[in-house]
């Protein structure tokens, strides 16, 4: 009798990545927004609403991770333990790095700052969606849309972010070369890291 790995003998494996992943999301975003040059389609919504309505920003991202999670409803989305932890860990670790997080006000040291976060929010990335336990609210409402419409992913994607980017613009949130940056290198540096740090499928145990 010969006795495999099974699936199940990954899952602290695959939790400890998620967790480790989604807290250092949650720092990549912070470092980004303190640099001050703009961020994310989706965290220059956080900002915008956090700037016109109140609530810190960390506290935007749980609220609208929470709404975002309704609309999976109707696409007949599944949460897993990463989209809980999606919701209940980013804007937490978000917030707790911002205080901790001094403000530079020169631009050597903000430059510096958004380059870290952009690199850091990839390999995050590659940490929690490789750990294959769910995807994130927003993540989720991309492949949901596309599941449903039958639009490309690319297509739904660009529609959602220019959406919340205008929200966020409208609601006062930074926009600026942070923001480009961060469109042109988010892709291919997840695209470097992901296949790194997933944790591979193992088969189940043979007899």
């Amino acid at each position: 009798m010969k006795a495999g790995r099974t699936k199940s003998t990954d899952l602290p494996v695959r939790l400890v990545r998620l967790a480790a992943g989604l807290v250092l999301y949650g720092v990549s975003m912070a470092l980004v927004l303190r640099s001050s040059l703009g961020g994310n389609p989706w965290d220059v919504f956080h900002q915008g609403l956090s700037r016109h309505v109140g609530l810190s920003v960390g506290t935007w991202v749980t609220l609208v991770g929470l709404l975002v999670l309704l609309l999976w409803i109707p696409l007949r989305q599944k949460p897993g333990i990463g989209t809980v932890g999606n919701v209940a860990v980013l804007g937490v670790a978000m917030d707790t790095t911002l205080a901790l997080l001094p403000h530079p006000h020169a631009l050597v040291a903000r430059i510096p700052l958004l380059a870290a976060g952009i690199v850091l929010n990839a390999v995050a990335t590659g940490l929690y969606i490789g750990a294959r336990l769910g995807p994130g609210p927003r993540d989720g409402l991309m492949t949901g849309l596309h599941r449903r419409t039958g639009r490309s992913v690319r297509l739904i994607r660009t529609a959602i972010e220019l959406t919340v980017l205008a929200a966020g613009i409208a609601l006062g949130g930074t926009f600026g070369v942070g923001t480009v940056a961060y469109a042109l290198a988010i892709g291919p540096l997840v695209q470097f890291f992901l296949p790194r740090l997933t944790v591979p499928e193992r088969p189940a145990t043979q007899v």
